[in-house]
């Protein structure tokens, strides 16, 4: 028991230092994808398979191992082998875990650190490279109460918008992390949820996921 609490201690440190080097990071490689959104505090499994994202994920394990995930605008097909449009803001992510498969690919497994906002890319590398300023999610403490009200409601309303055998979200996380876990869980247009993503704050997205389901 002691040995495995050590173990935890260790990747809770391991985090806190990446959150912390990535709240800082002035550039970041970008991965962008059609329909994937990555949030705070939450964990996304991907496969790479592209040369020029195989070469970003071996770069970033070398380095402090953070990948800005966005999502691709609509119409990014036409010019996809270059560099289509993308939405400004994404979540970087730390690589936790990573595999590299006998044919090169990459699987690895993302953690969500903090969400940021694109303001340049730079082309020195096959692929992008952005200048971006981070959007820290600070919760006030007058906050606190609210978004735990808004939690319960959120998770009473899942319990009736999920199919009967579907899983429902951990409730030992905190607040923070079981409505950003909904958000990125949660079937819906991936415009509805990167609009979830720029809300200003846990809070709003809490209540913005509320009303979604409420309408329903």
């Amino acid at each position: 028991m002691m040995a495995r609490r050590a173990i935890s201690l260790a990747i809770v440190v391991v985090l806190t230092v990446s959150a912390r080097v990535a709240a800082e990071e002035k550039e970041i490689p970008l991965f962008p994808l059609p329909e994937v959104v990555l949030f705070p505090n939450v964990d996304r499994p991907l496969l790479i398979y592209e040369p020029r994202y195989r070469e970003m994920v071996a770069d970033a394990l070398k380095g402090n191992r953070t990948i800005g995930m966005v999502q691709l605008r609509p119409g990014f097909e036409k010019d996809y082998e270059g560099r289509p449009p993308v939405y400004g803001v994404g979540c970087a992510g730390v690589i936790q875990e990573s595999e590299l498969l006998p044919d090169g690919r990459y699987i690895i497994l993302l953690r969500g650190l903090t969400t940021f906002r694109i303001l340049s890319e730079d082309q020195r590398k096959p692929y992008r490279l952005a200048r971006v300023e981070t959007i820290p999610e600070l919760l006030k403490d007058e906050d606190r109460g609210p978004l735990s009200a808004v939690r319960e409601r959120l998770a009473t309303l899942l319990v009736t918008a999920l199919p009967p055998n579907a899983d429902l979200p951990d409730p030992s996380l905190d607040d923070a992390e079981f409505v950003n876990l909904v958000a990125q869980a949660l079937n819906m247009p991936e415009a509805e949820r990167q609009d979830l993503l720029e809300r200003t704050g846990v809070l709003s997205r809490a209540r913005a996921l509320v009303e979604r389901l409420e309408r329903k």
